[in-house]
């Protein structure tokens, strides 16, 4: 029985020793300690012997039992050990590789203009107000000195999600609920900026969706050439010094009365070309005296107050200061497009 035991020792520890995986160590381990294993028989056996052999053989499985685990558990250390070296060789880092840059992106067009301009009239003492995209036909149009059936109405086909709901085709309907909000006591000067909607075939410069932004100011004694004087301020900040601008006689339901105001071409400096049509002129926004009936009904006394408002379409704006001869380019999300737009080179 000794020479038994000693004889898979040997065997087992060889077995061990010639492992190369792990996978090959764990049979070992259940071919020589596992419950069907000769060691685990031996044990079995020592019935058969006489009492003075029992403690003997016992005590030498025993012994034989821990050496096999012992040297299978070093094995395993050792070939863990050579696993993970393996991987970090695989996996290696060259850490003296350069890095790989990362591009920072850029404000969209569109969002330098808005905030180029909302700086501007802050600091003229403007405030940015903001409201529902999807809004009440009453604020759309009724609040506006468009009533139901008005003709004007056809110059703004709308979405409509129900008779009374639809998305807004300006942002004007801002202006009424701010002078809600102010329930008659002026002074009210305000920039609105958002996006609006309206049914228009897309095409070069139309767009079913586009931005805008309005303002409003009511105050007692407000002129129109208080508004003259704005719109110059602005035409020259945003466009350059030198440009001039002409106001034109219009019509606008929400204004009276209403002017168109023209831009000096920058291409031509006025003296006629293509881009202007040889007019020398680009038409750039629509304003006017806020109209008596729009004061009364926010709740204002139209006799004590007065006010002007204009609007401008924010693409419209842009793809003048920028030179862009499609609106849709704004908004196909084409880096060769946008990246000509940095922030610290337009500013």
């Amino acid at each position: 029985m000794e020479e038994r035991l000693k004889q898979l020792q040997q065997e087992a520890i060889g077995r061990v020793e010639d492992a190369q995986a792990l996978k090959a160590l764990n049979e070992v381990r259940v071919a020589y300690l596992g419950k069907k294993g000769p060691i685990t028989e031996v044990l079995k056996g020592m019935g058969k012997l006489s009492a003075e052999e029992r403690p003997k053989i016992g005590a030498m499985a025993n012994d034989v039992r821990d050496a096999i685990a012992s040297a299978i558990e070093e094995k395993q250390q050792k070939l863990e050990a050579e696993a993970i070296q393996a991987q970090l060789a695989e996996e290696g880092i060259d850490v003296t590789l350069p890095g790989r840059s990362v591009k920072a992106g850029n404000h969209h067009p569109l969002t330098n203009v808005v905030e180029e301009i909302e700086n501007l009239f802050i600091s003229m003492g403007y405030k940015v107000e903001e409201g529902p995209e999807v809004e009440q036909d009453y604020y759309n149009f009724e609040a506006l000195n468009l009533p139901k059936g008005h003709p004007a109405r056809d110059m703004q086909d709308s979405f409509y999600i129900t008779e009374e709901i639809l998305l807004r085709t300006q942002t004007s309907p801002v202006q009424v609920r701010t002078m809600e909000r102010h329930a008659g006591n002026g002074p009210v000067k305000i920039i609105c900026p958002g996006k609006v909607y309206r049914r228009d075939n897309d095409d070069a410069t139309h767009s079913h969706q586009f931005m805008q932004i309005e303002g409003l100011v009511v105050d007692e004694n407000i002129r129109m050439s208080d508004l003259k004087g704005t719109l110059d301020i602005f035409a020259k900040k945003m466009f350059g010094a030198d440009r001039e601008i002409r106001l034109r006689p219009s019509f606008f339901p929400f204004t009276e009365p209403s002017v168109e105001m023209d831009l000096s071409c920058k291409i031509c400096g006025g003296k006629g070309c293509n881009v202007c049509k040889a007019t020398g002129w680009i038409e750039i926004l629509g304003a006017g005296m806020v109209h008596p009936n729009v004061l009364e009904m926010a709740g204002f006394d139209s006799k004590k107050y007065t006010g002007f408002a204009f609007g401008m379409g924010v693409e419209r704006i842009a793809m003048l200061k920028y030179g862009v001869d499609d609106i849709r380019h704004f908004y196909t999300n084409d880096h060769r497009f946008l990246n000509q737009f940095n922030r610290s080179e337009i500013n």
